[in-house]
């Protein structure tokens, strides 16, 4: 399976070094390198300590994580090398230029963030042997996970476009704390629910032929509302709280299995978002430019960036223009918010509809991991991950296709960016850590008699 990814990630950028000029097949040649010396790292260090780990995540990852690199490389190269690219006027003189986003050094960059990823993996895997040993630190995990959520708000310059949700750090850039929050606040609502779960599948009033929970148990959702709405308030996008609520919701309704649970969260969050889209400016904005995005004045302002990606796709048509042969760089940050219409515009539906695919396939080997493993703390962390990742990639995705309001948010592994490629690498680190847990054979039993079996637990 590596293999095959191997292959699909090289023959990704010899088609982009086919279709832009002055392309140096050496130093195409040497990211392909890179990148296969990667996987197979990846893959010795999987074989070496989660020996019995689910065979899918890996791979998949590693496809996406180097499509995302050959888009990266296509984007930089417009303007460059008399390629294509955005037009620019200079004292009245038209000239084209490369994407004003991007630097040469971006890839090297990309890179560099793989490899963090992939050695936070590796250190997660040789020093956390058991799932269930996290569980210690439930109310400490959720402690960070706030931190990171709220840490915008509050750091100096954390503002773009409206939203407040990256942070700024000399010599590193910028980074999303809460590519990181999410992923302590999903061990925390595990430990936290494994304890309460009874309690939180009692049920009160039956309404409609639906089990509502008992009032005095809506304490915990009510205070994931409130913390929500806050991050909506003061941080002013849409993403980061959906993401914040949807991933208690989902554990919540993991737990104790009651349909009520996702219907006062869901609930809840549409009543905490249409009162916010009316009471800050911004959300409105966001609503505004949703349901009226082909308006003159929005598609030359709020819209812009929006109208430009759906008009990208609607070139590519079902097959697309090819890598490079399309015209990507017209949507504002194709390379990081908006990176699937660069993938639908070159690509066509087909390869998006193969992407979605590849993500749908990842959800489904973890929650597959989730009914096979045991522990019940193992077991809704899981899913919990598995149903962040659908929930992260249908807000962006749908955002970017105008099916629900735009967010701020990343896509995982193809974006640009840091903090989101080494968040989605440990997410995967704990898969399948989780799934070697699942799919260990249980120990064999001792045939001769006077002989002891020692098992560690550790």
């Amino acid at each position: 399976m590596i293999a095959l990814a191997i292959g699909v990630v090289a023959f990704a950028f010899v088609n982009v070094a086919l279709s832009l000029k002055d392309q140096g097949f050496g130093s195409l040649a040497i990211y392909v390198v890179i990148y296969a010396v990667i996987s197979v790292i990846v893959h010795l260090v999987v074989r070496r300590w989660a020996p019995y780990a689910d065979p899918l995540l890996v791979p998949l990852a590693l496809l996406l994580n180097g499509l995302g690199l050959a888009m990266l490389y296509r984007l930089i190269q417009a303007g460059r090398n008399g390629n294509p690219g955005p037009t620019y006027t200079n004292h009245g003189v038209s000239h084209i230029g490369p994407i004003g986003t991007l630097t040469s050094s971006d890839m090297s960059k990309q890179f560099l963030f793989t490899l963090v990823g992939i050695a936070c993996l590796t250190v997660f895997l040789i020093y956390v042997k058991e799932p269930r040993m996290m569980q210690r630190y439930t109310y400490l995990f959720g402690l960070i996970g706030v931190i990171l959520f709220a840490l915008p708000t509050v750091w100096p310059g954390s503002e773009v476009q409206g939203a407040k949700i990256q942070i700024t750090i000399p010599g590193l850039g910028s980074i999303q704390p809460a590519e990181f929050g999410k992923l302590f606040l999903a061990l925390s609502f595990a430990g936290y629910l494994v304890a309460k779960r009874d309690v939180l599948s009692l049920a009160g009033k039956r309404v409609l032929g639906i089990d509502l929970p008992r009032g005095r148990d809506l304490g915990p959702i009510m205070a994931m509302w409130v913390l929500t709405m806050l991050l909506l308030v003061f941080e002013s996008d849409i993403g980061t709280s959906a993401v914040f609520m949807g991933l208690f919701v989902s554990m919540i309704y993991i737990a104790t299995g009651r349909n009520s649970w996702l219907l006062i969260g869901v609930g809840m969050f549409l009543i905490g978002g249409i009162s916010a889209a009316l009471l800050i400016p911004h959300v409105g904005v966001r609503f505004s430019i949703w349901l009226n995005t082909f308006t003159p004045y929005n598609v030359d302002h709020n819209a812009y960036q929006l109208a430009q990606g759906l008009y990208g796709m609607g070139a590519g048509g079902v097959l697309g223009k090819g890598f490079g042969g399309g015209q990507p760089w017209w949507t504002p940050l194709v390379q990081s918010d908006f990176v699937i219409t660069g993938f639908g515009e070159e690509l066509g539906l087909v390869g998006v509809m193969a992407i979605l695919l590849i993500y749908g396939l990842i959800v489904q080997r973890g929650l597959r991991t989730a009914l096979m493993v045991k522990d019940p703390f193992s077991k809704l962390l899981a899913g919990g991950l598995s149903f962040m990742l659908a929930l992260q990639v249908f807000v962006i995705v749908g955002g970017s296709t105008r099916l629900i309001p735009e967010t701020g948010i990343t896509t995982p592994f193809l974006a640009q960016g840091g903090a989101s490629l080494i968040g989605s690498w440990i997410m995967i680190a704990i898969l399948v850590r989780l799934s070697d847990t699942a799919r260990r054979p249980a120990p064999k039993p001792i045939q001769d008699e006077g002989l002891t079996q020692v098992v560690s637990l550790k």
